[in-house]
């Protein structure tokens, strides 16, 4: 079998160990631009299989299309603009607790393809999915979760048209059996799950709680309202995957699934606790790499005073709401502003309200400053949400959350 793999990031690297060892013939290409695609000669191959990166096109798959094609075992899928991974690794953790043996794979940082050979029909495969992973599948999950859509990756979709219908996949080739669980409080997520034929169907937030999910939810070991609503998401599709309702769920597995959400800390730089000094406490949101992220993230702090470090990859977005989130938030103490999109974001505010830096060491030795001219009993908070891509002055968000954490660890 002869098999080129487009591209070598993780996902690339991960399909060359699998087919190596199912003895195929393998060409790896890298480091090409779309124009220079259509210069490579691809003819001869049995699969081509496309990064998550490169644009779709006639004879390409991808390995989420493999994946879906030879899994043995049944799929949650997870789909949305924020969340997915927080709400992915929430269903993993229900699901073990309750006993199953769960594969948490994609998006999330887990190529698929590295436990396909492993799994048997009585696992679980939890897939974080992104728009560019579902960009070209023709097969949905038995159990698709569509969280809020909101406008991303406009970089690299033709428009946000092109977004939505590739998120789209996720719920359009459902079957009457499947299950779809769905935001009901956004166009978009609602206009996805109409695409299903599934009949079972559950809405959240939830209008009427069952007896004993406040309880639960309340026992989320991570802060914030928007990591609840994740919650309910989870409930539901472990509850539709079990075949099940909710309230039967919660009356017969309460204390061992508040228990696990209790012990749930949630995702490195997503909202997380980094330390407190100086009765401060600092928070890494480093995955925030968009407007709606980072109002999330400052909705979190609602009832704190926050020092908040923005900014970063200029994307060409429309930085008005950002603007107005962080501007307008009356927690917001000051706005410390990096990167390429901080003159945009500072241009005709209160200069008061904002300190411009040119690195984030600069960032965070001014947000100390400023966090500790607050209040002690106030309990303040340096939050780094940048609302932005990373790649201006880090290699990734990884990159970013590291090294912030780094220098909040060497304050004194």
């Amino acid at each position: 079998m002869k098999i080129a793999i487009l591209g070598y990031g993780k996902e690339g690297k991960a399909a060359e160990r699998y087919f190596a060892q199912h003895n195929a013939e393998i060409k790896v290409i890298d480091n090409f631009t779309e124009a220079e695609l259509d210069t490579i000669n691809l003819d001869g191959y049995d699969l081509i299989l496309r990064s998550p990166s490169v644009r779709p096109r006639d004879g390409f798959s991808s390995m989420t299309k493999y994946f879906f094609d030879h899994a043995k075992a049944p799929i949650i899928g997870v789909t949305g603009t924020k969340g997915k991974g927080t709400t992915c690794s929430l269903i993993e953790t229900i699901l073990t607790a309750l006993g199953k043996k769960v594969y948490l794979v994609g998006n999330i940082g887990n190529p698929s393809i590295d436990v396909l050979d492993e799994l048997t029909p009585d696992d679980v495969v939890v897939y974080e999915m992104s728009s560019f992973q579902l960009w070209d599948l023709k097969k949905s999950p038995q159990v698709a979760v569509i969280l809020r859509i909101e406008a991303d990756h406009l970089n690299v979709h033709y428009d946000f048209d092109d977004y939505v219908n590739a998120k789209g996949h996720i719920a359009e080739y459902q079957n009457p059996e499947d299950s779809i669980v769905y935001f009901s409080e956004n166009e978009w997520s609602v206009r996805i799950a109409n695409k299903s034929k599934a009949e079972h169907r559950a809405e959240y937030p939830l209008k009427k709680k069952p007896a004993g999910l406040d309880e639960i939810l309340n026992s989320l070991g991570v802060p914030g309202e928007h990591n609840k609503e994740n919650a309910e998401a989870a409930l539901l599709a472990v509850a539709e995957f079990l075949g099940v309702s909710l309230e039967e769920l919660i009356k017969k597995n309460s204390d061992i699934i508040r228990e696990a959400l209790a012990k749930f800390k949630g995702l490195p730089h997503h909202i997380e606790f980094v330390r407190n000094i100086h009765g401060v406490d600092y928070y890494d949101d480093s995955f925030s790499a968009s407007y709606p992220s980072l109002e999330v993230a400052i909705k979190t702090f609602n009832a704190r005073p926050v020092i908040l470090i923005a900014g970063g990859k200029d994307r060409g977005l429309d930085l008005a709401p950002m603007k107005r989130a962080i501007f307008d938030a009356d927690n917001l103490q000051k706005v410390i502003l990096m990167g390429e999109t901080s003159a945009d974001l500072a241009k005709n505010e209160d200069a008061e309200k904002f300190i411009l830096v040119n690195s984030l060491e600069e960032a965070v030795e001014n947000a100390r400053k400023e966090a500790e001219k607050v209040n002690p009993e106030l309990k303040p908070v340096v939050l780094l949400s940048p609302g932005a891509a990373s790649f201006d002055m880090f290699k990734d968000f990884y990159d970013r959350g590291d090294q912030f954490k780094a220098l909040v660890q060497e304050l004194k």
